[in-house]
């Protein structure tokens, strides 16, 4: 009996001994995160919002500085900030739950959708799947540096015609890759040729109304006006507005037209985690790397089709880390973001700023530091 005794109170003792470490781990975690970030923004400037899950677990969630420093009003998990790049996964799961109901295939031409293609040898040789990866090697032949005014309000055709006249590739599709933003505003056309509604509306009610994303919005040539962030960069010390209307491309809204909270794209994730706005195999091959026939590039083939899929948290820097990671970024004008998944440690991450501040790099450090990723 006593032999028992002992043996119970030892596990008792192991028991809470674990649970205090693992609550001493997450207020350690908050602390060393609340410290950095408390450097990085400050009260009356532009900020951002972090959010850190452990599957529906909250590890950190935190909002620092301003979403509009005309009116002062504070950045929180509910302000609506622009997601730049990340608005391609949205695109990218509209392709693929389109094909999903056969009304198109990863694997038709470029010339099915645009005839009117100049060289349609060349577009011919271009599958949407290569559009998808950013494989397709068709030139950006935009001129938005000389031309801004125009970019400041070219929607997503105006975006996409430029690359209609390409006489030739960079290389041969599915060869190698070189990120195209105007690809994705083609995909967005895509779409809308197929589905026969507007890009926008598809992806509201196939996938904002499924995940109950109730506050996020895709652009159409309008600002959403409604709890919304505003993007600054830092010039001559003085912070200056840097978004829509100053920065061009805003309007092309496929390549980056989602506006969303925090709050909202957590329940994205939880949406992309529990399949309820496609089925699971589409979820699953969403998450995984199919390399081309023809790859012939230096470095390993990352994209897949949605998200960037690799080792680590970057595609193109080995860091100590081993955990295989999905995520996507964005950039554009003062606005950063980036969502990262996970799975083998259930963790999710999601962070916007207005102040053209990437903050990844701090984060993965302390995670790994507190062995949460490693």
């Amino acid at each position: 009996m006593f032999l028992k005794l002992k043996y119970y109170s030892f596990f008792i003792l192991i028991f809470f001994s674990s649970t205090c470490i693992g609550q001493n781990r997450e207020e350690v975690l908050k602390t060393k995160l609340d410290s950095v970030f408390s450097q990085l923004f400050k009260a009356d400037e532009p900020g951002g919002s972090i959010l850190i899950q452990e599957g529906d677990k909250v590890l950190y969630e935190k909002s620092f500085g301003l979403a509009d420093l005309k009116t002062k009003a504070k950045f929180s998990s509910k302000t609506v900030s622009n997601l730049g790049s990340i608005t391609k996964t949205f695109v990218a799961y509209g392709i693929l739950m389109l094909q999903e109901r056969k009304k198109l295939s990863v694997d038709d031409s470029l010339l099915k959708f645009f005839p009117d293609f100049k060289n349609k040898e060349t577009a011919s040789k271009i599958k949407l799947r290569h559009l998808l990866t950013h494989t397709s090697g068709l030139p950006d032949n935009r001129n938005v540096e000389k031309d801004s005014i125009f970019y400041l309000t070219a929607k997503d055709e105006g975006n996409f015609k430029p690359l209609k006249s390409a006489e030739s590739l960079e290389f041969e599709p599915g060869s190698r890759w070189n990120y195209s933003n105007p690809a994705y505003n083609g995909l967005a056309l895509i779409i809308e040729k197929t589905s026969k509604d507007k890009w926008q509306h598809f992806i509201d009610e196939n996938i904002f109304g499924p995940a109950g994303m109730k506050n996020s919005t895709i652009t159409n040539g309008a600002y959403p006006n409604k709890n919304v962030a505003h993007g600054y960069l830092l010039k001559n010390k003085v912070y200056q507005e840097y978004d829509y209307g100053e920065y061009p491309t805003f309007t092309a809204a496929g390549n980056g037209g989602v506006w969303s909270s925090i709050e909202d794209l957590k329940k994205y994730i939880k949406a992309i985690n529990e399949c309820k706005f496609a089925d699971c195999s589409v979820i699953k091959s969403s998450k995984t790397i199919k390399i081309p026939d023809n790859w012939n590039h230096e470095k390993n083939m990352f994209h897949s089709g949605v998200w960037f899929v690799h080792k680590g948290f970057y595609s193109e820097t080995k860091t100590e880390e081993q955990v295989d990671v999905i995520e996507h970024a964005g950039d554009q004008g003062g606005f950063k973001s980036h969502l990262i998944i996970i799975p083998e440690k259930n963790i999710s991450i999601v962070w916007l700023t207005n102040n053209n501040t990437f903050i990844t790099g701090p984060i993965r450090r302390i995670l790994l530091q507190l062995n949460y990723i490693n």
